[in-house]
């Protein structure tokens, strides 16, 4: 971890301490501390392959961590034995919801079907609640411009937006999304952009802040969104910090991403 990581005033939600996942004959995460403050949106950030799926994935125990530890609101939630199973259904009913990068859609289901399973509290289309529909169509107009279709004839960008409206139908505590904006138009973006903002004020219809930790490649995003910043490296978070000051220090972008956050605009 950075030696010059600040301490951050908000309490942490979620906490990684020594994480280690295998997956096969591979070690991929070597050793993952990690802290989402609440109310705070957290980028996870790295080159291809640093480990952040892995990190998301792992935490929703979709993949077993093999050492370490994996907090949720003070209480852990990662399985205590490499003997246990995998923990998903126990981990999503707590109040996180995840996204993943290949989206999780139903395709042979309408986008009406997709948002229904994905709502724990309603058994039917009727029992949605409406304005939360509302609230998401005003993002995401699309969505009900194609309520009826299946989601498998929908382009790529409708997939990814359906995929986050899953996550979004119900208000969550906590939500883990892989890369939300590929393959979305600027346009849609920056809609995507204005409803995590809400969430995290709590805007959407008056609900508890939301807190997020998201993996993205778009820095315009990155941005935007981040109040916190890790950065992973080889299985490891490398450096942690105010997103701010990364998006301020191109050397330190240099050094930790190869890149200019500036040519990325």
């Amino acid at each position: 971890m950075n030696a010059n990581t600040t301490i951050h005033s908000a309490p942490s939600l979620l906490t990684l301490q020594g994480v280690h996942t295998h997956i096969g004959a591979y070690h991929i995460l070597h050793g993952v501390d990690l802290e989402v403050p609440a109310g705070q949106v957290t980028m996870l950030l790295g080159r291809n392959g640093a480990g952040k799926s892995t990190t998301l994935r792992t935490i929703m125990g979709l993949w077993q961590a093999s050492l370490g530890r994996i907090a949720f609101d003070g209480q852990q939630i990662s399985a205590s034995s490499p003997r246990e199973p995998a923990q998903t259904p126990e981990i999503a009913q707590r109040g996180i919801a995840y996204v993943p990068e290949n989206m999780g859609i139903f395709a042979d289901l309408s986008v009406a079907e997709n948002l229904l399973l994905a709502a724990r509290g309603a058994r039917r289309l009727s029992e949605l609640d409406g304005q939360r529909l509302d609230w998401l169509f005003g993002h995401f107009p699309a969505l009900k411009k194609f309520w009826l279709y299946p989601a498998g004839k929908l382009s790529g960008g409708q997939k990814q937006m359906l995929a986050i409206a899953r996550a979004l139908i119900e208000p969550r505590r906590l939500l883990l999304i892989d890369e939300p904006s590929k393959g979305l138009a600027p346009a849609i973006i920056l809609n995507l952009i204005e409803a995590l903002r809400e969430l995290k004020r709590g805007g959407a219809q008056g609900q508890a802040p939301t807190t997020v930790l998201l993996v993205e490649q778009n820095f315009m995003v990155a941005r935007a969104l981040g109040d916190r910043v890790a950065v992973m490296d080889n299985g490891r978070v490398v450096h942690a910090g105010a997103m701010q000051a990364l998006a301020e220090d191109e050397t330190l972008q240099q050094r930790l991403l190869g890149l200019s956050l500036a040519a990325h605009q």
